[in-house]
Order: C-alpha cells, then sequence, then structure tokens
C-alpha cells in the first residue's frame, strides 16, 4: 500500500510551504504495514512515529488543527520538544516497557501560541521485523473539554463540601466565641490577671483562625501549582478542618506525626483528596468510631494510609468506586472519590482500597517520589 509524500519545499524567499498532500514523511522509508494499519485506525487524531533517537519520522496533518504547528515546521525535532517537562520524565519511564500494547498518558502539550494544551496520549511501540528497529506511534487527542467540565464538578463537590462542613464549624467555633465573650465581661468588671486573660483569649481567636481559613480554602479554585509540600503539615490541616465534623458524628481522627515526608504535588489539589477520604471515613461510620491515618515512606513511594471502622466496603463494588455518580451513601453524589481519582491520577500517584480483615476499610494514597 503506497501513500502520498508531503515534501517541504524552498519557495526561493526562505519560507517554506506545503503541498496538499495528505501525509508527511521525513524520509522516504515506507513505514511497516502494521504501523500503517495502525493509523489507519486512529487517523481522525494526531498521528506521530517517531525512532528510538526521539526524532519524528512521521506526523499527520491533523496537527496544524489541533497545535497550530505545520508539519515542515516540526521536520527534525523530537517527541518530547512539545511535552511539559514533567510529563516527559513520566512517558520516559513508562513507554519502553511497552510493546505492542498501547499505554494512555494524559499530558500537556504546547502549542504554536505557547499555550499548553491538554491531551490524552495513547503510546504504542512497534519492531519493524525487516529492519530489527523499534518505533513509537502515539495518537493525541485534545481533552480541554473534558478537563473543563472535570474543573467545573470539582468547584460544585468542593461547595458540596463546605456546605456539609458548615454545622461542624459553627459548633467548633461557638464554644471559643462564649469563652472570649466571659473573659471581656471579666475585663469590665476589672479583675486582675488581665495578661494571663489577654493569652488565653488570643489563643481561641487563633483556633478560630485556623478552621475558618481552612473553610474557606475549599471554596477556593484549585491552583496548579506543584512543588516539594510536607505531609505533615497538609494533613494537619485538614485534621484541623475535619475535627468538628467528627465529634458530631462521634467520631475521633487519630494521627501522630512520627517522621516527616515530602511530596511533589500540588499542596491544594493534595489537601482536596486528604479532605475527600477522611471526610468518607467518617461517613462510613454511622456509630461512630476512630480514623487511623498513617503515612510510610520509601526511597520510592510515599504511602498514607486512611483507615476507618465501619462496615467495610464489599469487594463486589471496589472496583466501580471512583466512578462518576456511584455511590454507597442515600445523600452522596458519587463526585469525591472520582475527583480523587483524578488528582492522583494527575499527581502520578494512585489509590487502593481493600476491606479490612476484622473491620471496615483502608484507603491507601501511593505516590512516587
Amino acid at each position: 500500500m503506497k501513500y502520498e509524500i508531503d515534501h517541504c519545499k524552498n519557495t526561493g524567499d526562505n519560507t517554506i510551504e506545503n503541498q496538499p498532500d495528505s501525509l508527511y514523511f521525513c524520509d522516504e522509508t515506507e513505514l511497516p504495514k502494521s504501523m500503517i494499519e495502525w493509523i489507519e485506525r486512529n487517523k481522525n487524531d494526531l498521528i506521530t512515529v517517531w525512532d528510538e533517537n526521539g526524532i519524528i519520522r512521521f506526523m499527520s496533518k491533523s496537527v496544524e488543527r489541533l497545535l497550530g504547528y505545520k508539519t515542515c515546521e516540526l521536520q527534525g525535532t523530537r517527541w518530547y520538544e512539545k511535552i511539559s517537562p514533567e510529563d516527559v520524565s513520566y512517558i520516559e519511564k513508562h513507554i519502553h516497557n511497552t510493546t505492542y500494547t498501547g499505554k494512555i498518558f494524559n499530558i500537556n502539550i504546547r502549542n504554536k501560541f505557547g499555550k499548553y494544551i491538554w491531551s490524552e496520549c495513547n503510546v504504542a511501540k512497534i519492531l519493524d521485523d525487516e529492519t530489527n528497529e523499534n518505533y513509537y506511534i502515539s495518537t493525541l487527542r485534545d481533552i480541554s473539554d473534558k478537563k473543563e467540565m472535570e474543573e467545573m464538578m470539582i468547584r460544585s463537590e468542593k461547595m458540596s463540601i463546605a456546605g456539609q462542613l458548615a454545622a461542624g464549624v459553627a459548633h467548633e467555633i461557638r464554644n471559643p466565641l462564649t469563652s472570649l465573650k466571659g473573659f471581656i465581661q471579666l475585663l469590665q468588671a476589672g479583675v486582675n490577671r488581665k495578661e494571663e486573660y489577654y493569652n488565653i483569649m488570643i489563643d481561641e481567636i487563633e483556633k478560630m483562625e485556623t478552621i475558618t481559613s481552612e473553610l474557606l480554602f475549599i471554596s477556593k479554585p484549585m491552583t496548579d501549582n506543584k512543588k516539594n509540600e510536607s505531609i505533615a503539615d497538609m494533613i494537619r490541616d485538614v485534621v484541623e478542618l475535619l475535627k468538628p465534623q467528627a465529634k458530631l458524628k462521634n467520631s475521633i481522627i487519630e494521627w501522630e506525626q512520627t517522621k516527616d515526608a515530602s511530596i511533589y504535588c500540588d499542596r491544594s489539589q493534595m489537601k482536596q483528596v486528604f479532605i475527600n477520604l477522611i471526610k468518607n471515613a467518617i461517613e462510613a461510620m454511622d456509630d461512630g468510631g476512630i480514623i487511623n491515618i498513617n503515612v510510610y515512606a520509601t526511597d520510592s513511594n510515599v504511602m498514607i494510609d486512611i483507615i476507618d471502622q465501619g462496615t467495610g466496603v464489599p469487594e463486589e463494588i471496589v472496583h466501580k468506586l471512583g466512578e462518576p455518580f456511584f455511590t454507597t451513601k442515600q445523600n452522596g453524589t458519587g463526585l469525591g472519590l472520582m475527583i480523587t481519582h483524578q488528582i492522583l491520577e494527575h499527581h502520578k500517584a494512585k489509590l487502593e482500597i481493600s476491606r479490612n480483615k476484622v473491620k471496615g476499610s483502608t484507603f491507601r494514597i501511593v505516590i512516587q517520589r
């Protein structure tokens, strides 16, 4: 089967123009039949083929529609030059072990105008039997609309969580306010020990500041600013926010910092994961109980276990958790775990769910370091 070759030709005025052919090859070598068949099945997306040196050997003209480049502008470039560095390192770590089967990545790719576009990339490694050379072939699809929809659902779920926590926060703030009112009345009466009362009042105000700032955090838009963050600091913030909710449900959150570990993440997104999972644990225990949070760190991974004493997730539905709108709660939306999965996927992490032998379930976050 023969395909047209789209050559870059010089027009004499130092500009390059494309002939209106259907496909572009950087050389005249005919691609293996298996590769051509793969392209035919996926030709509605951007198709790219590169060799083991990373040099692009083929690119479909759909690149103009998706990224704004002419095929000639990418001649001689390497596959990773337009991809965010973070995504490049992740892809390189996985594709070399991918043989004849595709692997899907969600990546940020830069278009001609400097804007990064969320794309779904499906990569397969194919061996040319005649030359015994490996090629990498990929399809690229713009999923910006999908990401925007996901962000809308995240904002909706965040506001729902804020509303659910409001009662507990109001109850928790009432006690410090009562104390403050009492101390002010004492001071008005002219009692001594003013300095001691002032210190207590400042402590009470700081408690209210902590919990209200965490509640306000929930309503803020998600950021996308990754850097090394302390796991202990993030868990401490979330535990302080959720303690009132746990108290209303006769539950206790037990977490004792032993050895701190840091991870490369977006702080607001990772705290949202902790909020979702700990809140689920509280709601899973109808009669109250203890929620244990444990952190383990190795050279390659950090694991965070959130263990509840509820009825436990039935094994037959574990695989469904995280699907949109699937929930076992009477008033649940089914979006909390879906959002958790999406955030963890964006951080190259995963969520493992297991039923405890005695009672309850364990939700384990596994993050690569």
